[in-house]
């Protein structure tokens, strides 16, 4: 057994965007972290180069069962405690399916042919975070429209950044592939050490794409009656705004597109004052959260 299988191999400081910053409730935090650490582990085991494909579904396969309760295989310890906090809070356990749904996609499917393919995919991986972080929140599911956009956005500009290194360790393409043929540029391209200018337009047209989706997910803070939600939300958006920028602008093969933690602390101070100044008492969505909350 390879030792990430047990042990997430990437931690939430090493991420792109804040997981559950001290901006959110003390109370939610460490469900959205368990969360966080379920989703890590089974991502290692999509990606585990040592294991094969069958070898990966049974894995996560393993893992579900877990999730759903059946924890005669103690192997399986970010999956078990997910579960047991999950039910303790009357969570449906769909987000961590449908994350793991995603994950098997992974073991099997190394290409997309078109933005909706992707998309799709999307539907699986990213999406469902944002949903389960709403849920736990006790959020209306009218928020899931912006959150789906904002989140697929933050899984593809991830993709973007990371394009190189997936082709090379897993031959594993997320760019669609019509949008590549229509810059006249193939996946062994991201197989070379600086992109080419029709890698370059490729990346930028699925920037572009990114942006059309942060767009479309900017309402969402708005809709939020949990102010400190409302707040992190807020800087996870200015975050990946800035990052699709540099994603313009940015060799994705030789440079580094990744913000540093300085560059990434100046955002998230800007994007606070900003959400602030906006209003930060939001009396009637105050009361609207209080009166949802209140104990049954």
């Amino acid at each position: 057994m390879s030792a990430n299988l047990t042990k997430p191999g990437k931690t939430a400081d090493e991420e792109n965007f804040p997981v559950a910053s001290r901006l959110i409730q003390t109370k939610h935090r460490p469900i959205i972290l368990q969360f966080y650490r379920f989703a890590r582990s089974a991502d290692d085991v999509a990606d585990d180069p040592t294991l094969t494909a069958t070898q990966k579904i049974i894995r996560l396969d393993r893992m579900e069962k877990t999730l759903l309760g059946d924890e005669s295989d103690d192997v399986e310890p970010y999956a078990a405690h997910l579960g047991r906090s999950q039910r303790e809070r009357g969570i449906s356990p769909r987000h961590a399916q449908d994350l793991l749904a995603a994950f098997r996609l992974d073991a099997v499917k190394r290409r997309y042919a078109d933005w909706g393919d992707l998309m799709a995919y999307c539907a699986l991986s990213a999406m469902p975070v944002g949903r389960f972080v709403l849920d736990v929140h006790g959020q209306s599911r009218a928020t899931w429209q912006a959150s789906d956009a904002i989140c697929a956005a933050l899984q593809i500009i991830n993709h973007l950044q990371d394009c190189g290194q997936d082709f090379q360790t897993l031959d594993r393409v997320y760019l669609p592939m019509d949008i590549m043929a229509a810059h006249g540029v193939g996946p062994e391209a991201l197989g070379a050490y600086s992109a080419s200018p029709e890698l370059r337009g490729c990346v930028r047209a699925l920037a572009t794409n990114v942006g059309d989706l942060l767009g479309q997910g900017q309402r969402l803070a708005d809709e939020i009656v949990d102010w400190r939600l409302r707040f992190e939300i807020a800087v996870i958006h200015a975050l990946a705004v800035r990052l699709t920028r540099r994603l313009n602008v940015r060799d994705p093969l030789r440079d580094k597109t990744h913000l540093s933690r300085f560059e990434a602390m100046g955002t998230t101070c800007i994007a606070v004052l900003r959400q602030a100044a906006l209003g930060f008492g939001m009396g009637r969505r105050r009361k609207t959260y209080q009166a949802a909350n209140q104990p049954k």
